[in-house]
Order: C-alpha cells, then sequence, then structure tokens
C-alpha cells in the first residue's frame, strides 16, 4: 500500500481466539457498514467460528462502527490490520487469532488502496499470503462505474506479481469482488465484459476460485437484491499449485438470514501440513 501512515496495526489485548495448528482457516464476509452495536454482534459470531482463525470483512466504515468493530476483534485475542486514511470511504480489516504472526505487506494498487490489504501470515513454521479485496459496486452512477473500472484494472495489473509481493508460500486473495463469474446463474445482462474478464485475470494470474473448485455445478448466492435476485459476489481465491491443500470452501448463510448483514460469508480451509488429505467440500 502507497503513502505512509495506511496501515494500523492494533496487537491485541486479551488473547482469546487461538489459531488451529497445522491449517488456513479463513473467513471473509462484507459487514454492510456496520453500526457499533452490530458490529459488536458480528464479531461475537465471528469469534464463534471454527473457521474464523484469519478473517477478512469489506465494506468497514471508518467511523464509529469500524472502530468498534476493530476494537472488538483486539479484545479477542485478534491482531488487527486497518488502512488508516480512505477518505471517507469503505475499507477492508484483516485480522488474525492469537498464534499467528501477522505483518502487513504494503502494495502498489494506488488506486482507493484502503480497498486492498495485503499481509504476510506465520503459522505453524508456513509462511501465507493473504490479499483482502473490496471491488466498488456497480451503479448507474458513471463516476462509481468509472472507479470500479480503475480500481479492477489496477489490481489486476498487480495480480501477476501478486507472489513477489507475499512470498513463495500458499496465497489467498479473498473479499467481496462486486462481479460475477462467467456463466453464472442466473445470467444478468447488466454486467459489462469487462467486469467478467477481472474474474479472468485470477486465472491468467495463476490463482482459482476456491469455491468452484470443490463445487463445480454449484449455484449459490452470497447477496441477493431487493427482488430477491442472487449474486455470488464474495469470492476466494488460491494459488492453483495449492489445491490439493485445499479442504473446504463453503457459504456461511447464518449471519445473512439472521440480520447481522446483507452478505453470507464464505470460508475457506487449507491445509499447511506437507502430507495433503483429500478436500471436505
Amino acid at each position: 500500500m502507497s503513502g505512509d501512515g495506511q496501515l494500523s496495526l492494533l496487537a491485541p489485548q486479551v488473547p482469546v481466539r487461538r489459531a488451529t495448528p497445522g491449517q488456513l482457516r479463513l473467513v471473509t464476509w462484507n459487514v454492510q457498514h456496520s453500526a457499533p452495536q452490530r458490529a459488536r454482534r458480528q464479531v461475537a459470531w465471528l469469534a464463534e467460528r471454527p473457521e474464523a482463525d484469519v478473517v477478512v470483512l469489506t465494506e468497514v466504515t471508518d467511523s464509529a462502527g469500524g472502530r468498534a468493530l476493530i476494537r472488538e476483534l483486539a479484545d479477542r485475542g485478534y491482531q488487527v490490520i486497518a488502512p488508516a486514511d480512505t477518505g471517507g470511504d469503505y475499507r477492508v480489516v484483516l485480522a488474525a487469532a492469537s498464534g499467528i504472526d501477522l505483518h502487513a505487506v504494503e502494495h502498489p494498487v494506488p488506486v482507493l488502496p484502503h480497498r486492498l490489504v495485503t499481509a504476510r501470515l506465520r503459522l505453524g513454521g508456513r509462511t501465507v499470503g493473504v490479499a483482502g479485496l473490496y471491488v466498488p459496486s456497480r451503479g448507474p452512477q458513471e463516476r462509481r462505474n468509472e472507479a470500479k473500472r480503475a480500481f479492477q484494472d489496477a489490481v489486476s495489473a498487480w495480480l501477476p506479481r501478486l507472489r513477489e509481493d507475499l512470498g513463495d508460500g500458499p496465497v489467498v486473495v479473498a473479499g467481496d469482488l462486486n462481479v460475477l463469474e462467467p456463466g453464472h446463474q442466473p445470467h444478468y445482462p447488466i454486467f459489462g465484459d469487462w467486469e467478467y474478464a477481472f474474474y479472468r485475470d485470477f486465472a491468467r494470474a495463476g490463482l482459482v476460485d476456491a469455491f468452484r473448485a470443490l463445487h463445480p455445478e454449484a449455484v449459490e448466492h452470497s447477496w441477493y437484491g431487493r427482488a430477491g435476485n442472487g449474486y455470488r459476489f464474495d469470492h476466494a481465491f488460491i494459488g492453483a499449485r495449492d489445491l490439493d491443500r485445499l479442504q473446504a470452501c463453503h457459504y456461511l448463510h447464518q449471519p445473512r438470514l439472521g440480520g447481522l448483514s446483507d452478505h453470507a460469508a464464505l470460508a475457506v480451509v487449507l491445509t499447511l501440513d506437507e502430507s495433503r488429505t483429500a478436500p471436505a467440500g
């Protein structure tokens, strides 16, 4: 991340949540610009999820709700990385449980840099690279579509050097991309070729859609519009060479159905052991 003072690293006050040895367990979730009370309930839910050793949270405000979420994570034993300078825009927050060494890594994306957080994690004697991503949503306003396209282009330009920045170990890129995979069911004609191209850029950079790798035929959605139309906006990508490490990738719909957010969360589990086992699904 370019510029000084972009990131603040908060150390945990009370080490409550401890990481699971031998695995990377990650949850990504759009928290829907939560206010303080809902932010505290969101963190309480995360702290009970067995997959939430590492969390990538999107649509976090730079206001009271976002600050409450960050403090609650820290109080529960998470180290937290959060962009400090957002200009009032939403940001990504990346947090890791006690037992994981979390190190922020600057990235070169100059457009809306607070919407991309990158880090190296050290756990179980291995280094893992994690990038949290929140792509702007599209809409009728020309300026918003311009911002979305500019951010996508900047991220696409960075993806081929991702391992150079995040290390040679396993990598995960996760977050709310606000784009759909080609062939998404149902098809929505409003999305342009440039948006589908962004999804394909991950494959060009040697990354694989973790959910689709385990569930090639599944139709699942992480967000629903007012008309009830479903969209799979939230994604996790891993390195193609790490596919044999992938143990599980599934959507968690409880927080969406229970009113904690308008998005489902997405959980990913990778084994860090050198002896691989078959994926659980």
